[in-house]
């Protein structure tokens, strides 16, 4: 078990604050339809309180210290994004800015003059347009060959139909009693491109990343105050203008929760396939419903109406004639993907589709650049299909330290790769130990191929002097990704994990992959010095005699409070730290700082034990014994009131110096316990050579419903007859605590009898129990 209670989740950034201010901005609305508060009441009330909040996350960002530059093991692609990015405080700052803008001029609203209400709102929206403008970061863009000049045209002529059909909406939903006609095409045409600007964002390659929450978050800000603008004009406004609220808290809501992002420097999430059916369906539909809408109340179109949807008639003819209809063309890399325009097959040659794409079949695989173009032609296909398979290779003719594989065994491996590619799939040298390959299959097939590649390049290779054998990794990831470069690194990334679960295996890209790693690189940045800048923690979690439910000690659960990280759990940093070779650093801490507990604890007339976990590593340590003495001299601490605690699984390979250090542990009078026991038959074996006093099994052995169950019935009787008491952890409900007492269990733990918390609270519940002395 690790030094701590293992918990359900870690959570660092709870989600209540949002939950509460939309509960109570939608509780607001409620009450504005039904005409229990004015209107202008609720837009001030609830663009007060969602400005608030974000101005509040805003202003800790730009307070916060600026965040350490994440190692050259992330992409490149985050890097440059991260250069074009405007710096940490300004963004943060600019941002909060405008979105306490946003929520002033919604709270001062019901105060300003009738007459006024139009120049409030006004000067509150181009303040806001203002500091959004210069406020937000560049969007993210990948690098590497862009889409060819008619794919470019075709979604400006999607976008040009799109912002029509919104501005078309907006025009029939606008009432044209309270606004003029320049006024009212003005809003339509405003609220049109705000729409569309949140409609490209939320369906771009790169909608997952910060930079688009914030862009989307300044759109919906400024559709809002556009709205108030329109719909605030008169003395006695009407419920319409509740239409403005929505956006308005939830921009500036989004806005904060982007800029977290953005302003901390994590690295995007990759970019992703673009959606382009929302870009056509929603403003169309938008459109019909609005003109549905104003049908229903008798009213039919003005010419303004009929202009605009007369208007979209070129673009969706356009849009159609720029649909390619030509079959998928030849993936060719020795130069720029061919064109439907392009020249002519060859009258003597194979058709264009079935033309193989290496242009050498017999010769060495092709280089980055080509395999670059391929990947762009691929993505630029009419129905962009297709897959990159990385291979790794590693064994005695291939050095894993980046040395070539030998020209004997590389010339038989790429003899075995063009047997199993098809004729149309593309090799490619573009790394030091390995190849890749670029397939026009979907992700099914490829991982097929994948896994046929893995088969025969595992097969043995006849050498001089004797029969080699190649350990093969290969990554896999879908062309659609993003652009070349991102396909390449995605694919990279599943081939280092194929690596680091030991090869011989094809493991397919997601994005988890990515943010484990910089995940692990914020981990091993981070942890080392965490005890020098007082960032661990201990909290408690009782230990109850389960036959009459007294307190009888605790176990110490270590924590990392990172201000960068949140909160961190043993589980995910104590491997960080026996690599980094600085777990006997936080296995002192520990000690010292559960000693000195104990010690302020056995002041009193109560008399616990303290249990404290410790690793093999730490154990086999020759200054382990005498070190733990020395804590408990300096504290005053009865040695019988420690226990340390070892964790079962890892103690076999160590076994003969764990006995050793536990032996010298008992001679100083300092009890000692065997965690998460498993009670398998090589379990119970080297239980008596291990001098222990406690037992600790897990709820598996004591769930009355689990088949395990009579296991713990032999585990009971071994412990009887070596004189071990039996402590059943991870008690999490009632019939748990049944089970582990009526199975013979002396103690038990768990969040069914106790949860951990800090010293004081502990120390408060152990009030309820004063007749407790042990």
């Amino acid at each position: 078990m690790p030094l701590a209670y293992p918990q359900r989740a870690s959570i660092t950034r709870p989600a209540v604050p949002d939950t509460v201010v939309l509960a109570a901005v939608a509780l607001l609305l409620l009450a504005g339809v039904a005409g229990r508060l004015p209107a202008l009441a609720v837009v001030a009330l609830g663009g007060a309180a969602g400005s608030a909040l974000a101005g509040t996350r805003l202003s800790r960002l730009a307070a916060a210290p600026p965040p350490a530059f994440i190692p050259e093991q992330v992409s490149a692609r985050s890097r440059a994004a991260r250069r074009r990015t405007a710096p940490p405080r300004r963004v943060a700052v600019l941002l909060d800015a405008a979105v306490v803008t946003a929520g002033l001029t919604a709270a001062v609203l019901p105060l300003a003059d009738p007459g006024h209400r139009s120049a409030v709102v006004g000067s509150g929206l181009a303040a806001a347009a203002g500091l959004f403008a210069a406020g937000l970061p560049p969007a993210a863009r990948g690098r590497g060959p862009g889409p060819s000049a008619r794919v470019r045209l075709r979604g400006a002529v999607d976008a040009t139909a799109a912002g029509l059909g919104l501005v078309l909406a907006g025009w029939l939903l606008l009432p044209r009693d309270r606004l003029d006609t320049p006024v009212r095409l003005a809003v339509a045409v405003a609220l049109g491109g705000l729409g569309l600007t949140v409609l490209t964002v939320l369906t771009g390659p790169h909608r997952r990343t910060g930079v688009a929450r914030c862009q989307v978050g300044a759109a919906l800000t400024l559709t809002g105050l556009v709205l108030l603008a329109a719909l605030a004009v008169g003395a006695a406004p009407d419920p319409a203008v509740l239409l403005a609220v929505p956006p308005l808290v939830g921009g500036v809501l989004l806005t904060a929760a982007g800029a977290r992002r953005v302003t901390r420097s994590e690295p995007d999430p990759p970019a992703v396939s673009a959606r382009r059916w929302p870009r056509v369906v929603v403003p169309a539909a938008t459109a019909v419903a609005a003109t549905g809408w104003q049908l229903r109340d008798g009213e039919s179109p003005d010419l303004t109406a009929v202009l605009l949807a007369l208007a979209l008639a070129p673009a969706l003819v356009l849009r159609d004639l720029l649909r390619p209809d030509s079959p998928v063309q030849p993936i060719r890399p020795d130069g720029p993907p061919a064109r439907p325009d392009g020249p002519p097959a060859r009258p003597d040659g194979p058709p264009a589709r079935h033309r193989s794409a290496d242009p050498d079949p017999s010769g060495t695989p092709v280089d980055r650049p080509a395999l670059l173009r391929a990947l762009a032609a691929l993505r630029d296909a009419p129905a962009p299909t297709g897959a990159l398979l990385v291979v790794d290779l590693h064994g005695p003719g291939a050095a894993s330290d980046g040395r070539q594989v030998r020209e004997d065994v590389l010339a038989e491996v790429v003899r075995r790769a063009r047997a199993v590619v098809g004729p149309r799939d593309l090799l490619a040298d573009v790394t030091a130990t390995g190849f890749a390959v670029v397939t026009e299959v979907g992700p099914v097939l490829a991982y097929a191929l994948g896994t046929r590649l893995l088969a025969a390049l595992t097969q043995p290779y006849q050498v001089a002097g004797g029969v080699l054998r190649l350990r093969v990794g290969v990554g896999l990831a879908e062309v659609g990704g993003g652009t070349p470069e991102d396909v390449l690194r995605q694919a990279d990334l599943a081939r280092r994990r194929s690596v680091q679960l030991g090869r011989d295996r094809v493991e397919w890209y997601d994005a988890y992959l990515e943010e484990q790693l910089v995940r692990r690189l914020d981990l091993e940045r981070e942890l080392p010095g965490a005890v020098a800048r007082g960032e661990l923690d201990l909290v408690y979690q009782p230990i109850l005699d389960l036959t009459d439910r007294q307190p009888v000690g605790t176990e110490a659960l270590l924590r990392w409070r990172s201000p960068v990280l949140g909160t961190v759990l043993p589980g995910e940093f104590l491997p960080v730290a026996e690599d980094l070779d600085i777990v006997g650093e936080l296995g002192c801490w520990m000690l010292d700082r559960a000693c000195r507990q104990l010690a302020a604890w056995s002041a009193g007339s109560r008399q616990l034990w303290m249990a404290v976990n410790v690793t093999v590593r730490e154990l086999a340590a020759p200054d382990f014994v005498p070190r733990t003495a020395a804590v408990l001299d300096a504290y005053g601490v009865s040695p019988d009131r420690l226990v340390v605690e070892v964790a079962e699984p890892r103690v076999g390979a160590e076994l003969p110096t764990v006995v050793a250090r536990l032996a010298g542990l008992r001679s100083l009078g300092v009890h000692t316990a065997l965690d998460d026991f498993r009670a398998e038959h090589a379990s119970l074996a080297q239980l008596r050579r291990l001098p222990i006093d406690l037992l600790k099994v897990g709820p598996q052995l004591v769930d009355p419903a689990d088949p395990q169950r009579p296991l713990i019935d032999v585990v009971v009787t071994v412990g009887d007859r070596l004189g071990l008491d039996i402590v059943a952890e991870e008690l999490e409900s009632v019939s748990l605590v049944d089970g582990a007492r009526r199975a013979g269990c002396r103690y038990g733990q768990g969040f069914a009898l106790a949860r951990p918390a800090t010293a004081e609270r502990v120390e408060a519940y152990f009030e309820e129990f004063p007749s407790a002395s042990r």
